[in-house]
């Protein structure tokens, strides 16, 4: 399998979810793949579950680009597949890199209807056609001295977030405009079984019980350096700027809460959503 194929598995589960959404809010939407093709699995799989959500959602209008040098066994997949879509579905296999997105996406008619993308690259001008979409979300793999989370921050997504991978040379990088998206993607990320890199260089083993005190020293920094924020503001924190999920921040921030280095207002009841943390400052 190509190094780059460790990113099919998680977006694949990402597609499956997003499909219905998107097509039930907007009745229409796109999924753009722009890789080298060597695996034709991914655009035989994304084909296929375009095919099985259309199919449930008659009257709605779903394309499949597939942006791919490929090999010769690439086409031959994708037309399998095609071959039993519903006349909801329309399939567009282009060659070239994934910098010729901006044309492919004109070409196909994506334009003011919900879009995903999954990237082997982080070409600007591809993730920025992606970020064009109305409800965009681009997943990107690349190489680890890549700086996923800013390129695309940079390309128009409201919400990014990267994870480093420890057993592969590669990073994962995933923008939205969607915190419900990012928080589901996260947990997709952690079922895929992948090893991360927690805040400091450590490995993030999502098979074995979390700790939750290396994100809690994160969240203590960012208190500490901006003062007092929403509980909904440090779930984001955790979600956009470490590996972790939004679920680990609320356990860190129990944690910090018991050891007496925050407080809270309310001082009780859920811990969540406009829930204020402050840090307690040393000596006080």
């Amino acid at each position: 399998m190509p190094i780059d194929a460790v990113g099919h598995a998680p977006f694949l589960r990402h597609l499956d979810r997003w499909l219905p959404a998107a097509l039930r809010r907007a009745r229409r939407a796109t999924v753009a793949l722009g890789y080298d093709g060597s695996d034709p699995h991914l655009a035989e799989q994304a084909v296929r579950l375009a095919g099985e959500h259309a199919a449930r959602l008659r009257g709605c209008r779903l394309t499949v680009l597939v942006l791919a040098e490929g090999t010769a066994a690439l086409p031959a997949r994708v037309g399998a597949a095609e071959a039993g879509l519903p006349a909801e579905v329309a399939v567009h296999l282009m060659p070239g890199p994934p910098a010729r997105l901006p044309v492919a996406l004109r070409a196909a008619g994506a334009a003011g209807a919900p879009v995903l993308s999954y990237l082997e690259a982080d070409d600007p001008v591809a993730l920025t056609a992606a970020a064009t979409g109305r409800a965009a979300e681009a997943f990107v793999v690349a190489g680890v001295a890549r700086h996923l989370r800013a390129a695309l921050v940079d390309a128009g997504f409201a919400l990014a977030t990267e994870v480093e991978l420890v057993d592969t040379d590669r990073r994962l990088g995933f923008g939205t405009g969607s915190d419900r998206s990012l928080e589901e993607l996260k947990e997709t990320l952690w079922a895929s079984g992948l090893r991360f890199r927690d805040p400091y260089g450590e490995p993030l083993s999502p098979a074995s019980p979390v700790d939750p005190a290396p994100l809690g020293r994160m969240l203590l920094g960012e208190l500490t350096r901006h003062g007092q924020r929403t509980v909904t503001e440090l779930r984001r924190y955790a979600l956009t700027e470490t590996a972790y999920r939004a679920v680990d921040a609320v356990r860190a921030l129990h944690d910090l809460l018991d050891g007496g280095r925050v407080t809270r207002t309310p001082p009780a009841g859920r811990l969540g959503g406009d829930v204020l943390v402050t840090p307690v400052r040393s000596g006080a």
